[in-house]
């Protein structure tokens, strides 16, 4: 089985350019008001390229994001050392650090952060349910008594259609150049993963070039989640199922989970 951090070395050069064509920006307020309320430093799990870490830190939170991904975080260094250099008017000093480092062995003392955010199904990115149960345990370690863990998960990835070779995007690449993903999608029901192998084409004629990779996603069904949550120690406040606070259903394209760490008892 596909390891579920297989892939992201080769998708980081795609990575903002694609999302910005789908998740685009929809998420970043939400976490941004979360992150506005804590009380402390605030983690952010899977951090890759800094999309949501990046407007966190403009707000003036102190937040640290991990990933395992180095061409990941080096472009999310690339944004910070951009925006460190050209502050606006009246902007708060930026403090932001970025670790490369494994989610599921946190390497912070107990109970530092605020906040925890797993933004955008970085939790479905852990393909063995022991990977889950660490990372889970390794949340509660590091978060402080009563504060929140957010968690953002795509409900619609086991209910992908397979298909094959399909042109899913087309435009004007990160470089200029024209770019054609070309995608497959794969369901292996048995072991709950949905694999996206991507293919990103680039250029015209002789000098047009071609990345491969496959990207894979664990099926986490919500009844399953608020188990595992309450087992690692958590209690669930809300579910949600968008980022504007409606409740959840099952047909809603968003489940947002805010699980908190009980305060200690006086």
């Amino acid at each position: 089985m596909a390891e579920g951090w297989h892939g992201w070395d080769e998708y980081a050069a795609f990575y903002d350019w694609e999302n910005a064509r789908t998740v685009g920006r929809r998420d970043v307020a939400f976490w941004r008001g979360l992150a506005a309320r804590a009380k402390g430093r605030v983690l952010e799990l899977g951090c890759g390229t800094g999309r949501v870490l990046l407007p966190v830190a403009r707000d003036g939170r102190r937040i640290v994001g991990i990933d395992r991904s180095t061409p990941m975080l080096d472009r999310a260094r690339a944004k910070l050392a951009r925006a460190k250099a050209r502050p606006g008017p009246g902007a708060p000093r930026l403090r932001a650090a970025l670790l490369r480092g494994d989610i599921r062995d946190l390497p912070w003392r107990a109970e530092t952060f605020g906040l925890v955010m797993a933004p955008y199904g970085i939790l479905q990115s852990l393909t063995r349910e022991a990977d889950l149960r660490r990372t889970l345990a390794a949340v509660h370690r590091v978060l402080r008594p009563g504060a929140l863990f957010g968690i953002d998960l795509v409900p619609d990835v086991p209910r992908w259609s397979e298909y094959e070779r399909r042109l899913t995007l087309k435009g004007s690449g990160p470089t200029g150049q024209p770019i054609q993903l070309v995608e497959t999608v794969r369901q292996d029901r048995k072991r709950r993963l949905t694999t996206f192998d991507q293919e990103f084409i680039e250029g015209r004629g002789r000098a047009k070039t071609s990345r491969r990779f496959s990207l894979s996603f664990r099926t986490v069904d919500l009844p399953a989640l608020r188990r595992r949550l309450e087992r690692a120690g958590f209690e669930v406040q809300a579910v949600l199922g968008d980022y504007d606070g409606r409740p959840w259903d099952d047909r809603a394209d968003t489940w947002v989970i805010l699980a908190r760490r009980p305060a200690k008892l006086p």
